[in-house]
């Protein structure tokens, strides 16, 4: 089972404040952890919403918003990909990540779909694309 460990923003990551060295290396530590368990899979901060953008889907049209957004509580300011047996082990691992917001923090886990989760409406030609482009995102990676 894959499950996406979502770090949710602060008004420091907004703010584009970076890490300490201290909290570099706490995290450092905990993704060896993971990546000796064979847990880790990816792992990102993002940019400030400042940096980025939203576009909007209506009918065919389509409107572009430039950051920064609101709430930053509700933003996303970094991930990780893990693969687990359950989500009780994804949680067992969360509880384990460094203080990332300082004083508070949250982090949000949420499982990944699989094919076999579509049922029959992944035909057999739709499952055999989705391994073609899957095969090709692992070769783009390669480079």
């Amino acid at each position: 089972m894959r499950f996406m460990v979502i770090v949710k923003a602060n008004k420091d990551s907004e703010a584009g404040v970076l890490p300490s060295e201290e909290l570099l290396t706490e995290m450092g530590k905990f993704n060896e952890e993971l990546v000796k368990a064979g847990v880790l899979l990816a792992a990102d901060g993002l940019q400030p919403s400042s940096k980025g953008a939203r576009v909007q889907f209506s009918g065919g049209q389509r409107t572009v918003i430039d950051g920064p957004f609101a709430e930053a509580k509700e933003l996303i300011a970094g991930f990780w990909l893990w693969q687990v047996k359950s989500k009780e082990e994804a949680i067992e691992w969360a509880k384990r990540i460094p203080n990332l917001g300082g004083d508070e923090g949250e982090v949000e886990i949420r499982q990944v779909f699989e094919a076999q989760d579509f049922g029959p409406e992944l035909t057999p030609e739709l499952r055999e694309r989705e391994e073609r482009i899957g095969a090709q995102m692992a070769e783009n990676a390669k480079r």
